[in-house]
């Protein structure tokens, strides 16, 4: 089952919606509908047209989400970072770029564009409503006055929020930027880490004695300040290496004949939790503890390989990078990828546990 699809087309860059999307646009819009002024249109009109405003409400805001990743990918397309697409889901936009730019003050525009395009469509709607209640009174006491007002106010909300100096937020990426004009890339990352972690803890401590939002949010920043300080440290490090410098040259295979019961053994005796399948020196497939799992006991003495192998196989060439590696592992959530060379011929395979070592021996040379 896909978890998104496609809805069209903006610059180029896929727009899709997830499926989390459909299950929290009819929560927003009961909100809007369920609260009062200024926050929602209950007692601003009839039940049913109360839900309606509320909905396109719900819509209008994540077109708003949506604008702000916009702001994000058209200054990445500038400096020729390709974006993969664009998803609306249940905690807002995620733009899927190739790569974000080493360079500071690349990142640093790019970070910043979405915020501002949320802040300028918030201050530009307040002052759009000001004008027309200015001429027109009654309209400041409408449901739509209220609409766009609650638009308005979101939008400058989420601008100054994604601009606290800590990841996951844009505001991290802005820090790093600011510190990577002034040390390594990695370094820079693991300060504005160490920023976010710090403002995830006083925020967290703050929510204890007021909101309990505040720590569920701390938590997610937090999460995702260590994620983003551990993936640019791997990701920044196995740059220095080749696909064949850290992959394992003695690739061991399984027939595709050989029963469920005997893979477990042999998984046993030869301690890899992935073998690819082989016959007669071609790949057919590659085969998992994960694969085996899913086959009940009683028949793991009938089936064979072949019935539970995946038959699409991730793989790479021994020329390629190791951070690629890691990225197509963690894209693909696999733990290992096999390696070929110019003819398709399997040469090795290389799995998490390699890249980690290969992370840990560089690290003793620092």
């Amino acid at each position: 089952m896909k978890t998104s699809f496609q809805i069209g087309k903006i610059l180029g860059i896929p727009i899709k919606l997830h499926i989390t999307f459909l299950f929290i646009l009819p929560v927003f819009a009961l909100v809007f509908a369920t609260n009062p002024a200024p926050f929602g249109f209950q007692d601003q009109a009839t039940p049913t047209m109360n839900y309606l405003l509320s909905l396109i409400t719900t819509i209008l805001l994540f077109l708003c989400v949506l604008l702000h990743e916009l702001g994000h990918s058209y200054v990445a397309q500038r400096y020729g970072v390709e974006i993969k697409d664009i998803t609306l889901m249940l905690i807002g936009g995620v733009s899927s770029m190739e790569e974000i730019p080493r360079n500071p003050s690349q990142e640093l525009k790019m970070a910043f564009a979405g915020p501002l395009v949320s802040l300028v469509i918030g201050l530009t709607i307040f002052l759009v409503n000001f004008l027309v209640a200015s001429v027109i009174i009654p309209y400041a006491a409408t449901p739509i006055y209220m609409m766009f007002s609650i638009l308005g106010s979101i939008n400058i909300v989420l601008g100054l929020f994604n601009l606290l100096p800590a990841f996951p937020m844009d505001g991290g990426r802005v820090l790093r930027a600011w510190f990577a004009g002034r040390m390594n890339y990695i370094q820079a990352t693991h300060y504005a880490a160490s920023v976010g972690k710090v403002f995830a803890f006083l925020m967290g401590i703050v929510g204890l004695f007021s909101n309990a939002w505040l720590i569920l949010i701390a938590f997610f920043v937090y999460i995702g300040a260590s994620e983003e300080d551990r993936s640019t440290t791997v990701t920044v490090t196995l740059e220095k290496y080749s696909v064949s410098d850290v992959m394992s040259k003695e690739v061991t295979s399984v027939s595709p004949y050989m029963t469920i019961e005997d893979m477990l053994d042999f998984m046993f005796e030869h301690k890899h939790m992935g073998y690819p399948v082989m016959e007669s020196n071609y790949l057919k497939g590659i085969v998992t503890l994960s694969d085996v799992h899913k086959v009940p006991p009683l028949e793991r003495a009938v089936l064979q390989v072949r019935d539970i192998m995946t038959t699409r196989v991730v793989s790479l060439t021994e020329d390629a990078n190791a951070a690629d590696a890691f990225k197509l592992m963690m894209s693909n959530n696999i733990g290992r990828v096999l390696v070929v060379d110019s003819n398709g011929s399997v040469v090795g395979i290389l799995s998490r546990t390699d890249l980690m070592r290969a992370m840990m021996l560089a690290n003793e040379h620092l």
